[in-house]
């Protein structure tokens, strides 16, 4: 063993113990990791600082734009809301729906590309539910990682494989070759998850500070408005036709106000906020607020048709409008104004919804109310006003914006564009009609152009610190070929278990293959194995085949430890993962996916 193998292993052994500690950050210990192949003379400058303009690296960062496109059109939120409504009550449903529909996205686009554009939903169900995301972070790694072996363009190390058995001379597999043995690893391991990996899963509390955003309904509620949202239709006959909202005068006459106008156009109808001059048609769908005796009342007078409220149409109206309560300073303008003279709706694209004083709302019509310092308004509007609010603090002070706002897509009307330009980078992959990192960028570029996410949307989106921790491992695989440890591995492997027999150098090769993967990327384990693997084979005299899908189905076992792949990489954050945690969930993974492998591989591909 050289003094090269010897200083290598030593920082390897380092790098493990930092991270399985956390004494450092992740992403620092990835830095130390380049400076001491650099200071050791173990690689280049050069070559240790390539992992961050490896097209692995910039292909996840698009990735996460992408997913960011999905996210501000709200496309990640109604995934989201699908799998929390057919999950229902029930966790292990929500599970094993989660992980089905991520392995099946994996089989035919980048496993890390489907993990970067579900984290935001994952973690949008963890915050609508009220559950740790920790528990659901790393099942969506790992139902990523066994994607892998479904197609044959579903992960790299596939790919990889493919490419030393040509090398090697050999006929490479087909695109449904890995299927049959995916399939089996893919319900094994999703039922492992929902049984007993679930249970291994870390349970930390939810940190939830007294500063919690109140939900609509708990805002609602405060100003007994529970039970009071009306829908109106308003017939060709109405009085009101032709009107617009502040000429009708509802809230004046009634006590009635208009929040919302469902109106068709062109294409399909659209629900658009009530402003001051916003002229009511006939076929129009009214919003209003106000209790049921004046919505009874208005109808009678005015010939409107109340109408049911769906919870179709209630989560129609949450997309488009919200509410927050504001208060008054003492120098507010609005002092001493009733809400008539005041013209709320006017001046700030805003309804008042209710007014608290002291501890209590006040009751009765409310637009003859002069509004008096400590005031509490409970407001109504389009979300893009609500988010505004906090830019004007000179006639009010925000209180309460509700949690609803942090899931509300500003770009929701771009949400069928961003579904087309994601379906387009996946037909492209799929199909290799450009390298997967030009389709991704080309994706990113589209969201852009689109108008699905604004550029400094695009730049917060980027988990700096993931791809700070990538790029650090990379090298690492460069090292180990370069101080010939990939040799002292080979020749061990097949000098100790040739002469058991096939099935235990087989054996071998999925365990060594595993060890390697729990240090460096699954890529480059498919990269330095598959030789050594096709290698071993032929010098026994048995078929390469069934030892080169050994490789591929390990390189994708990376289960054990958070830089084993990217995907367990981008959940770590999110997830508040610790480096053991992966050790004690994804190990009983691995050792059954060597007895799958074991059992089935040589029955497929016969040795």
């Amino acid at each position: 063993m050289t003094p090269d193998i010897l200083f290598f292993f030593s920082v390897l052994a380092a790098a493990v113990v930092l991270f399985a500690s956390s004494w450092l950050r992740s992403d620092v210990v990835a830095l130390l990791v380049i400076v001491a192949l650099i200071v050791g003379d173990i690689l280049p400058v050069a070559q240790a600082v390539a992992g961050f303009g490896d097209s692995v690296v910039v292909l996840i960062a698009g990735l996460f734009v992408v997913g960011e496109g999905l996210v501000q059109t709200g496309v990640a939120v109604q995934v989201g809301a699908w799998l929390t409504r057919m999950a229902g009550t029930s966790e292990m449903r929500l599970l094993v729906l989660l992980m089905l529909m991520v392995a099946a996205l994996g089989a035919f686009m980048s496993s890390t590309g489907v993990v970067a554009i579900f984290i935001p939903v994952v973690l949008g169900i963890a915050l609508r539910l009220g559950r740790d995301p920790g528990q659901l972070m790393m099942p969506l790694a790992f139902a990523a990682l066994l994607s892998g072996p479904l197609t044959l363009i579903a992960t790299p190390p596939n790919l990889m494989v493919n490419d030393a058995l040509r090398t090697a001379g050999l006929q490479p597999f087909g695109f449904f070759d890995i299927t049959p043995i995916g399939l089996l690893a893919a319900v094994a391991g999703i039922l492992y998850m929902a049984t007993i990996g679930k249970h291994l899963l870390p349970t930390r509390p939810l940190q939830i500070g007294a500063g919690r955003r109140q939900t609509l309904e708990e805002l609602s509620a405060r100003y007994s408005l529970a039970d009071q949202l009306h829908r109106l239709y308003l017939p060709g006959n109405s009085s009101l036709a032709s009107q617009t909202v502040a000429q009708a005068e509802l809230r004046t006459r009634y006590g009635v106000t208009i929040i919302g106008i469902t109106r068709g156009g062109r294409v399909a109808e659209s629900l658009q906020p009530a402003l001051a001059d916003t002229e009511l048609r006939t076929d129009d769908t009214l919003y209003v607020v106000s209790p049921p005796v004046a919505a009874e009342q208005v109808c009678r007078a005015e010939g409107l048709i109340a109408l049911d409220v769906a919870d179709e149409q209630i989560q129609e109206l949450r997309n488009e409008l919200g509410i927050a309560e504001v208060m008054l300073p003492p120098d507010s303008e609005l002092i001493g104004r009733t809400l008539r003279q005041a013209a709320f709706r006017t001046h700030h694209g805003l309804s008042v919804l209710g007014i608290r004083r002291g501890d209590h709302p006040l009751s009765g019509n409310l637009i003859e109310e002069k509004l008096a310092f400590g005031d509490i308004l409970l407001v109504a509007g389009a979300w893009k006003r609500i988010g505004l609010l906090q830019s004007d603090s000179r006639d009010f002070l925000v209180l309460n914006l509700p949690a609803e706002l942090s899931d509300i897509a500003p770009a929701r009307r771009q949400a069928p564009a961003a579904l087309l330009i994601l379906l387009a980078m996946v037909v492209v992959m799929t199909f290799s009609l450009l390298p997967n990192t030009a389709a991704v960028l080309l994706a990113a570029l589209a969201m852009g152009l689109f108008r699905c996410l604004r550029l400094d949307d695009a730049y917060r989106s980027i988990n700096w610190p993931s791809l700070v921790v990538i790029a650090g491992m990379l090298p690492l695989a460069k090292a180990l070929e370069q101080t010939g440890g990939v040799a002292l591995m080979a020749d061990g492997l097949v000098s100790g278990l040739g002469p058991l027999g096939p099935l235990a150098l087989l054996a071998g090769v999925f365990v060594l293959a595993a060890l390697v993967g729990l240090f460096i990327s699954n890529t480059a384990t498919a990269v330095l194995m598959a030789p050594v693997a096709i290698a071993a084979a032929q010098q026994i005299g048995v078929s390469p085949y069934p030892f080169a899908m050994t490789v591929a189905i390990a390189a994708s076992a990376a289960f054990a430890t958070p830089v084993s792949s990217p995907v367990n990489t981008l959940v770590m954050t999110p997830g508040n993962y610790r480096f053991n945690d992966f050790v004690r969930v994804g190990t009983p993974l691995i050792l059954l996916m060597l007895i799958i492998t074991v059992l089935v591989v040589p029955w497929l591909f016969p040795l």
